[in-house]
């Protein structure tokens, strides 16, 4: 099912009921995530984290760039039950595509870089801002890591309490609305596990 992160808004009801509930194998590839220019404000997709995360039984795949959405496509179609691939509006990074496509089986929280001071916990387009954000710290002598959370429903839950236990401060960065999302969702897992971590989430 291809839709706009706006319009699946309107479909909730059945994505819980007439889907999930049953664990059907539908992939819902969702797009216009994030902000969309000039779509204008009806169309932004800022609320699909908050709300799609909560639903159990769905898993919610959330592509750094057009190789990996391939890949996490692929490992979608081998799913038992339904799954999201949640994606930007903007062009492609131009990275290159890999051939064959292959299904993934993690990691769900791929390391980019290490360091131990903050780690920056990217979705996405989030990824890059991340990565931008830890040159610019690591010129002020700040070590930062940075993670590619590929899925966030299951989260994986070691592998995030794993860099939260190894960095002084976590800063969440997603284009989606902050409540809700998948910083509160690393909130919930570090209260859940009493790891007591300073959080920014943007």
């Amino acid at each position: 099912v291809a839709i706009y992160s706006t319009f699946i808004q309107r479909a909730y009801d059945q994505i819980i009921h007439d889907v999930c509930l049953q664990g059907l194998p539908v992939v819902f590839a969702v797009d216009r995530a994030g902000l969309v220019g000039e779509d204008g404000p009806t169309h932004h997709g800022a609320f699909d984290l908050s709300f799609l995360r909560v639903v159990p039984g769905l898993t919610v795949f959330v592509p750094k760039d057009e190789a990996e959405l391939q890949d996490l496509l692929a490992t979608a179609l081998t799913l038992d039950g339904p799954a999201v691939i949640r994606y930007p509006r903007s062009a492609g990074m131009g990275v290159a595509l890999g051939r064959p496509l292959r299904a993934l089986d993690g990691p769900w929280v791929e390391g980019l870089r290490t360091g131990s001071d903050v780690a920056f916990l990217g979705l996405g387009p989030g990824v890059q801002l991340g990565l931008r954000a830890a040159e610019i710290l690591a010129a002020s002598g700040i070590s930062a890591t940075v993670a590619n959370v590929r899925r966030i429903h299951p989260m994986d839950e070691d592998a995030l309490l794993r860099v939260a236990e190894r960095s002084g401060a976590l800063v969440t960065v997603e284009d989606n609305t902050v409540a809700g999302g998948f910083g509160s969702a690393v909130l919930e897992l570090l209260a859940e596990h009493g790891v007591v971590r300073r959080v920014a989430r943007i």
